[in-house]
């Protein structure tokens, strides 16, 4: 069982507030978590990828979300897995989903990933969660992350050359417009892996970037 703490971090306020104003679009929704998580052409690949890796454990894995928003991604993936634990740090979005989706192997919590304990499962989610975080509340998730086997990290990143791991508040802007990103191999986290593989990226229009999701082993 994951032990939550219940002193407050900002974290949690700036996240209630992005979906209570709908900060991130979507007023024709209850709780929207962008457009990464809506747009066909972003989610569409996104799953076909993942599905792919989780299919090839024949069901054997238990996947642990952490950041799993309005589960427009996560509920496509449910049925492939031994376990699916969907975690965010946003009650009402927790208990909404609680409401929405059942599946004897689908659990919620709702959890501060960077302060409380998680569960523990073969394989993390991080889909675009890292990057509205700061690098000191990155270094404590991080400090769980060795727990996993496996782990699916997907970030928004600049095109081109881009100094990685540029610090930010935490909230709901990203390190793009300061053309950095999260790279959790890289100072100040140099996050030891056994092995990595990208699994996806999408170029946005524009300029305005690339959705790249890379597959970690840890041991």
């Amino acid at each position: 069982m994951a032990k939550k703490n219940k002193t407050p971090w900002p974290t949690r306020a700036v996240m209630n507030q992005i979906y209570e104003q709908h900060l991130w679009g979507g007023k024709a929704y209850d709780f929207y978590s962008g457009f990464g998580s809506h747009d066909p052409t972003i989610v569409e690949p996104y799953l076909e990828a993942i599905k792919a890796f989780i299919k090839s454990h024949i069901n054997t894995l238990e996947v642990c979300d952490l950041g799993c928003g309005d589960f427009n991604i996560g509920k496509h993936l449910v049925k492939h897995t031994k376990k699916y634990i969907a975690i965010d740090i946003v009650e009402s979005l927790i208990n909404r989903n609680k409401k929405l989706f059942h599946n004897k192997n689908l659990e919620f919590h709702c959890l501060d990933i960077a302060k409380d304990e998680i569960p523990l499962a073969d394989c993390v989610i991080l889909r675009q969660v890292l990057q509205h975080l700061s690098n000191s509340e990155i270094k404590h998730v991080i400090e769980k992350l060795v727990n996993f086997k496996y782990i699916i990290l997907t970030e928004h990143l600049p095109i081109g050359v881009f100094t990685p791991n540029q610090d930010i508040i935490s909230g709901q802007g990203i390190r793009l417009k300061l053309n950095s990103g999260v790279n959790l191999l890289e100072p100040p986290f140099n996050f030891k892996i056994k092995d990595e593989k990208q699994l996806h990226e999408h170029i946005l229009e524009e300029k305005s970037g690339r959705i790249v999701t890379t597959l970690y082993q840890t041991f």
